[in-house]
């Protein structure tokens, strides 16, 4: 009798692990949907459930929520026929790619089900129906981006209140329980002056106003304290952090929103006159005086438009080159730290004896992230492009030179193509198998969410679901390693038709090492070449195909 029955399985999602509201709260969700279920007579509900908890359907696209992919392999394997959620909001709320989502459920065989509005998988044939879906979730983004912009206004009469909004407490201060208990019945905290931590903030300023230090110059100095180096956030302190806490009006007493934005996922600062700060200063949270702090913020800018102003006013004409990219920039990395070199630029001056006039050029280098970042680096630290890249090219003329001399070179690298294929074989199973047991650790613990729900398992259900979430991180970082793996591979075979185009146009890079512009070197060097380390004393060159060893032995 049950094989004529379909297959429900169910979809539980709060927005947060600390959703307390009726429709909200996962323990009347689950029951709600259970009820709706059992009244249906043609339906037989599956052991599997998906749940997921602390993931905005707003936010976050259907490609990146998993239990999404998941709940669609498992339709594509024809494991079910209709899965039940509390509110068509559990499914999401992004207009065209929740439509999608359902429509391509359909197509597998699979109906979406609400306790409230029952089948909401229109036909593929029934426009209106598809109409009305668009609609559903249209109005369902409307009211989440509407909700975001309430959000936003309250934070910022919150701040103008001088209320501190949450998150991660700034570096010198720490978070304590303020006593007060939110709407929702958490205790909430405010922030509290960390003695220790405020003496380096005062000392940072310290050395951007009365030293002019920069914020690299100031990270280096602290680096090279063993004081100051024990207090760091990180492992050492490095510019990006110096510059936040120089910037940030907490510091004068003042909370502060809106001082950066994300666009396509990336965090922005913004002009300080876009900032929303507090009406008056917190005496509690004063680390730094107020004049202080703006004259730190004056001193700031200035430096930043010294090379620039500083010579208009003196009537230099300033020569800016503009020669694009570096072509090593992509594979050249520092041989005392290993970080990866990054292009910069040097001023040169000079004035023409017969008119007077004053000129600037910029020459364009290559200089270490880390070193600039102020992490201690007693080396060599930045390298003029033009003679570096000079010696490359030459290594590389003899390069070819030597594989179009050379036979036999190309049997040794399909022989080493396919050792180095094998290798990452191995290497990518290792991954996978690592990815299928995180996977399987997160399939146990979800089996024991309905145990939690009713308070028969060890642990709490926002405990559970707060390792849930955590694990769900790991298998996402995961997941990208295997895929990176697996591209690798792709593009580690060389077939006997890719070694006779190589060989064909071997003479052809070497004139075009001689007369190429700066992106087509940068190709061309991008294809031969895995990486190189540079120091004061050498340059090394690891080709890509194992041709180190050849060149050695040539």
């Amino acid at each position: 009798m049950n094989a004529n029955k379909k297959r429900v399985r169910i979809l539980l999602r709060v927005s947060s692990d600390q959703q307390l509201e009726s429709d909200g709260d996962l323990t009347v969700q689950r029951q709600l949907i259970l009820d709706y279920v059992k009244n249906h007579s043609d339906w037989i509900l599956d052991k599997k459930e998906y749940f997921e908890g602390s993931n905005s359907g707003y936010k976050n696209s259907v490609a990146e929520r998993e239990i999404l992919q998941e709940a669609y392999r498992d339709a594509q394997n024809q494991e079910y026929n209709i899965l039940v959620v509390y509110k068509d909001d559990r499914i999401g709320r992004r207009m065209w790619e929740i439509g999608g989502y359902i429509m391509s459920l359909k197509s597998l065989g699979v109906d979406i089900y609400t306790v409230k509005d029952g089948c909401i998988s229109p036909e593929s044939n029934d426009i209106m129906g598809q109409m009305m879906l668009a609609l559903r979730y249209g109005n369902a983004q409307k009211s989440s981006a509407d909700t975001g912009m309430r959000v936003k206004d309250t934070a910022k009469k919150l701040v103008l209140e001088g209320k501190f909004m949450g998150g991660k407490a700034p570096y010198g201060y720490i978070l304590e329980h303020s006593g007060e208990i939110s709407k929702h019945g958490r205790a909430l905290k405010h922030l509290v002056i960390y003695p220790e931590q405020a003496e380096v903030v005062k000392h940072i300023y310290e050395l951007s106003l009365n030293k002019e230090y920069g914020s690299a110059k100031i990270a280096n100095t602290l680096n090279t304290d063993d004081r100051y180096q024990t207090l760091a956030p990180t492992d050492v302190w490095k510019s990006g952090t110096i510059t936040s806490i120089l910037t940030n009006p907490i510091y004068a007493g003042y909370t502060s929103y809106n001082r950066r934005e994300s666009l396509n996922g990336r965090h922005h600062s913004l002009n300080s006159e876009e900032w929303i700060l507090s009406k008056k200063a917190n005496a509690d949270l004063i680390i730094i005086e107020e004049t202080i702090w703006k004259e730190v913020q004056k001193k700031r800018e200035q430096r930043c438009h010294k090379y620039t102003k500083s010579l208009e006013n003196q009537k230099v004409t300033i020569i800016k080159r503009n020669d694009g990219m570096l072509s090593l920039i992509d594979i050249l990395y520092c041989g005392y730290c290993g970080y990866k070199m990054v292009n910069g630029s040097k001023y040169n001056y000079w004035t023409i004896k017969d008119t007077g006039e004053r000129r600037s050029s910029k020459r364009a280098i290559y200089k270490c992230q880390n070193a600039w970042q102020g992490v201690p680096h007693n080396k060599t630290k930045q390298f003029r492009a033009d003679i570096i890249e000079a010696m490359v090219y030459e290594i590389l003329a003899e390069y070819i030179s030597k594989l179009q001399k050379n036979e036999n070179i190309f049997q040794q690298m399909k022989e080493s193509k396919q050792k180095e294929k094998q290798k990452k074989e191995q290497n990518l199973k290792v991954a996978q198998k690592e990815l299928e047991k995180i996977r399987y650790g997160i399939h146990v613990m979800e089996e024991h969410i309905p145990e939690a729900i009713t308070g028969e398992y060890p642990l709490k259900l926002k405990d559970l679901v707060y390792m849930i979430d955590k694990q769900r991180e790991k298998e996402k970082k995961q997941r990208k390693i295997v895929q990176e793996k697996e591209t690798d591979l792709k593009n580690t075979f060389v077939t006997t038709e890719n070694l006779e185009n190589i060989k064909s146009n071997i003479p052809t890079w070497r004139e075009i090492f001689l007369y190429a512009d700066i992106p087509t070197k940068r190709v061309l060097v991008n294809k031969l070449i895995e990486h190189i380390d540079i120091t004061k004393e050498k340059i090394v060159i690891y080709f890509k195909n194992s041709f180190d060893d050849f060149l050695l032995s040539s």
